[in-house]
């Protein structure tokens, strides 16, 4: 199997413009191309059409507006995902917030012995640098440390320019298990905050057996649209969790004043816990079916505008 992956990866590296580009891009090649030239080829490559960043109308189009023009220092530590528990505790409160175990800089200093039996390793700089533990005397040390370290090396801006990403630390940090009783797993619902306002949520499930989302509107409705990359199954009936409307309210008010933000919640035995904040899902590359509704999603997006009415060509 793996030597097939690899097979499959090698002829996906020669045969696909997109392919070679992500890998390039991974390995710092694109690193001094400039923010705009680099999203709008990567953009072009990604999702197939060219990127208007003059015009843009899009929701994957003004993702990458926002890149590019709206860098608020606040955000940096919105995405920090060990600074942001105490930013979104002090506009909702500590209850809300899952207790940290930790915080160390090097894979090296963390001290085994004093964390629980069952945890959760992150980094907090970036995506992906995740390891999930829930019996220590089973945890693959070595792997764990390959992963969290890859991690630790790598500047998650470079990846999509994603700019609240470049000045975040590069930490690790253990966070408690947290599991629903009634379902076994950590069901996150990801609230989509349009000037503050929720008009969508997304829930995914099934991430370990053949990955799919169903979006919803704020009341529920299964919406007729989801991600080509984890497709929605309108035969999958979802029990929306009776603090739905409590999750929502507290993603209003943490995307107050910003054009668009995805504030991410969990329910755990109908208590809410925050997940984390997003300013670019998919990094803004992330292909909609049908694909209208990326135009209806960037409809929900008024981008600022100057004191002539027109985009801003630049905040920063």
């Amino acid at each position: 199997m793996r030597k097939r992956n690899y097979l499959y990866g090698v002829y996906k590296y020669l045969t696909r413009a997109d392919t070679r580009f992500n890998v390039h891009a991974a390995f710092g090649f694109y690193n001094k191309m400039p923010d705009a030239d680099f999203l709008q080829r990567a953009f072009a490559l990604r999702l197939g059409y060219p990127l208007n960043l003059s015009n843009p109308t899009t929701f994957n189009e003004k993702l990458q507006w926002l890149k590019l023009h709206d860098r608020k220092p606040i955000y940096t530590t919105m995405v920090d995902k060990y600074a942001v528990k105490e930013y979104v505790a002090s506009i909702i409160g500590d209850e809300y917030i899952i207790p940290t175990l930790g915080v160390w800089d090097k894979f090296e200093d963390i001290d085994f012995d004093t964390l629980p039996n069952q945890f959760v390793l992150k980094c907090t700089h970036d995506s992906g640098g995740l390891v999930i533990c829930k019996d220590k005397s089973k945890l693959d040390m070595a792997s764990a440390r390959k992963r969290i370290n890859r991690s630790l090396k790598r500047n998650y801006f470079y990846v999509g320019r994603e700019w609240p990403y470049k000045d975040v630390k590069p930490r690790i940090i253990a966070e408690k298990y947290m599991e629903d009783s009634s379902t076994s797993e950590l069901r996150d619902y990801k609230f989509f905050c349009f000037g503050g306002v929720v008009k969508c949520f997304k829930v995914d499930f099934d991430r370990f057996i053949e990955h799919r989302a169903n979006y919803y509107d704020r009341a529920g409705n299964r919406l007729n649209f989801g991600e080509a990359a984890y497709p929605p199954d309108p035969s999958r009936s979802i029990l929306l969790p009776n603090n739905l409307s409590q999750m929502i309210e507290y993603a209003e008010e943490l995307s107050k004043g910003i054009p668009f933000l995805r504030a991410d919640f969990y329910n755990v035995d109908e208590t809410v816990y925050f997940g984390e904040l997003t300013f670019y899902p998919a990094s803004g590359f992330g292909k909609l079916v049908p694909e209208d509704w990326d135009g209806i999603l960037g409809q929900w997006i008024e981008l600022p505008e100057n004191s002539a009415g027109g985009v801003k060509s630049s905040s920063f």
